[in-house]
């Protein structure tokens, strides 16, 4: 009969050995040529031999490995196979753990972390798309459950809704990561595979008015910082909106008034220098400072830059709608609010402006640090004039253009917009 004082005196074996207990009928100490002990109860089932192994020595004990013998034993008289209920309770937890793993909403987590974080710029809108769109939707659901079906069902209740493109982004962003969770094994095939985004789209055109952009400048006085300053270096300057958002104060140099981007910013990684008129000096003279290591001029908690521009654009929709309203006076019809424009529409109206101005076409690619048109090709290897001048003078009269259409009034030398302060 096994003690704890014998246990311990046992001899290294040349190979595994089983020592069985004495005291207890089935139960065995197993000890190992490298001197680890365990635990196992062996008996018979449904006519069959069975070995359910109780735990490692000394951490079970030998009081407490006769006393979990006896329980298996007292089971199997009972008619129980504990062995094969440990097994299924193994399978259930894998299955479990494979479930988790495999959730929508946990896809959607970690495909955001994994891959939308690291490389793409506008993370934040992938994120609040999937999670709205997509993980509120099939909440608990297996991404492998999904079929076809399920996704032709989720686009068409996005399209019957009124939002047609919001399907085609949504469904472009499902594909990423359904593409990104097959080659991670999360799941063997996409549920978008063969499917097509379901709305056509044609090339956006879409370029503000006079009034519209007169509009537009006043909502953003309304909303405020930081996105209202934002909207108005964007019509200033015909930047994108990522990279005004992600401003950084030691891009800003206002004695020389420029605004210099460094190819890691830009689009096309090439590095950008915007002119600043008086306008834009002005606003970003009158731009809190919050402290962060990355001395970001957008941003509420120093470390990231801010996001969030659809509900911004939303604000900006009903300002304007409110600034027509209050124009029409009480006395007027039903007020139509302006076809919709997006954020990036800016940077089109301000490129198409400069050419009404008479902007050459290099000028206007060169503000909008375009490397198409007449800046590609050989053309572009061998022509490396900045314009600097050429780009500060188009938008000086871009400014003092803006100035009239915000104010009414006619065009002046000297540029000073009302409200310029966020």
């Amino acid at each position: 009969m096994l003690t704890d004082l014998g246990i311990k005196k046992l001899p290294l074996p040349d190979k595994r050995k089983e020592v069985p207990d004495g005291k207890i009928g089935g139960l065995y100490l197993i000890v190992q040529a490298s001197g680890a002990k365990s635990w196992a109860v062996r008996y018979r089932a449904f006519g069959l031999p069975k070995k359910l192994t109780l735990g490692a020595y000394p951490a079970v004990d030998l009081a407490t490995a006769r006393k979990r013998a006896q329980e298996v034993l007292g089971d199997v008289a009972g008619g129980k196979d504990p062995a094969a209920v440990k097994q299924a309770s193994r399978v259930a937890a894998r299955a479990e753990r494979e479930a988790e793993v495999d959730r929508v909403e946990r896809v959607i987590e970690i495909f955001v972390e994994r891959h939308a974080k690291p490389k793409t710029k506008d993370w934040r809108e992938t994120e609040r798309m999937l999670v709205k769109e997509v993980g509120a939707r099939w909440q608990g659901r297996r991404l492998s459950q999904l079929s076809r079906a399920h996704v032709h069902e989720m686009l068409d209740e996005i399209v019957d809704s009124g939002r047609p493109i919001r399907a085609n982004r949504v469904f472009a962003q499902f594909r990423k990561m359904c593409r990104w969770a097959v080659g991670r094994g999360i799941i063997d095939r996409s549920p978008c595979e063969g499917l097509m985004a379901p709305s056509p789209e044609t090339k956006r055109d879409r370029v503000l008015s006079d009034d519209e952009i007169r509009l537009a400048w006043r909502a953003f006085d309304a909303i405020g910082w930081p996105f209202g300053a934002i909207g108005k270096l964007l019509l200033l300057t015909g930047a994108r909106r990522d990279e005004a958002a992600s401003m950084r104060w030691g891009e800003i140099d206002l004695a020389a008034r420029t605004w210099t981007l460094p190819a890691s910013r830009t689009k096309n990684k090439r590095p950008h220098e915007i002119p600043l008129t008086d306008a834009a000096v002005e606003i970003i003279e009158g731009l809190p400072r919050i402290h962060g290591k990355a001395g970001l001029v957008f941003s509420t908690t120093g470390a990231t830059a801010v996001s969030g521009f659809s509900r911004a654009k939303a604000a900006i929709d009903k300002a304007v709608l409110e600034i027509m309203r209050d124009e029409a006076g009480d006395g007027a019809t039903q007020v139509k609010a302006p076809e919709h424009w997006t954020i990036h529409d800016l940077r089109r109206t301000v490129a198409t402006n400069l050419q009404r101005l008479g902007v050459r076409l290099e000028v206007t690619e060169a503000v909008l640090n375009h490397v198409s048109g007449s800046r590609a090709g050989i053309v572009g290897i061998y022509q490396r004039h900045t314009w600097s001048d050429e780009k500060r003078a188009a938008l000086d009269a871009w400014a003092r253009r803006l100035e009239a259409i915000v104010s009414g009034e006619k065009p002046s030398n000297v540029v000073k917009f009302a409200g310029a302060r966020p």
